[in-house]
This record gives structure tokens, sequence and C-alpha cells, in this order.
């Protein structure tokens, strides 16, 4: 199978206390937080395509648009589904959407682009000082 649009990619976890907004300095409340929500969906989409890659490749998250449209509170289950719309070269965008058992409760876009670990930590290891 090669990387086409279509392909689904899909994510269920259980809000916990490392969730909360109020947890992560992202607001005092005790509901699932959006950089939760994000890690969820980023999740999701790996999971619909680097199976399908070469072991010396893996994707990176470069892009989010994303609405947060409902709280989820603590030990509610909540789930992601992320849908491949589009290939370019290394560019890979998906729909993405998550849902708790009552509604959905963010949907948007997000990018990631497939890259090559080595390369990529060699890159950033560059940007430290050389004694």
């Amino acid at each position: 199978m090669t990387l086409t649009p279509g392909l689904v990619g899909e994510l269920t976890a259980s809000v916990d206390h490392s969730m909360l907004a109020s947890s992560i300095g992202s607001g005092g409340l005790d509901v699932f937080s959006t950089p939760s929500l994000i890690a969820l969906m980023e999740h999701a989409a790996r999971n619909a395509v680097e199976h399908l890659l070469p072991a010396d490749q893996l994707t990176v998250g470069v892009r989010v648009d994303v609405r947060h449209l409902a709280a989820t509170p603590l030990g509610a289950p909540v789930s992601a589904r992320a849908e491949l719309i589009e290939v370019a070269g290394r560019r890979l965008v998906f729909r993405v959407e998550a849902f708790d058992p009552q509604e959905i409760i963010g949907e948007g876009t997000h990018e990631r682009a497939i890259v090559e670990p080595a390369r990529l930590l060699a890159r950033a290891a560059a940007k430290l000082p050389q004694d």
C-alpha cells in the first residue's frame, strides 16, 4: 500500500490528570486540554501512515489548525480520527476530528512531513554551540 488520500488512523484514550487543562497550566479547569486534544489528533494521523513508511523514515507535525469545540471531563473516553486528504511529496495533510461519548469535541486540519530522523537530529544538533 502507498500513501494515498483516504487512509485513516484512529486513537482512543481516557482523560487522565495529565491531560487536564489544570495540570498543564492551560487554565484552571479540570477538563481535557487543547494541547492534549491536538496530541491525540497527531497520534491518530501518525497511525494512518507511519506503518507504510520505510524503516528509516517517520512523520513530524508541522502545522495544526484545530478548533476545540466542547469540554470533556476527567475519566471520559475520547477518540480521534485522522483522514489523509492530500499528499504532496513529503507533505501530508489530514482532516482531523475528536469525540467524547456525547459529541464532537474538536475538528480541523493537521499537516505532517516525512523526515529521516538521523538527518533531522543532525540538523538540530548543529544549532548547539561547538566547544
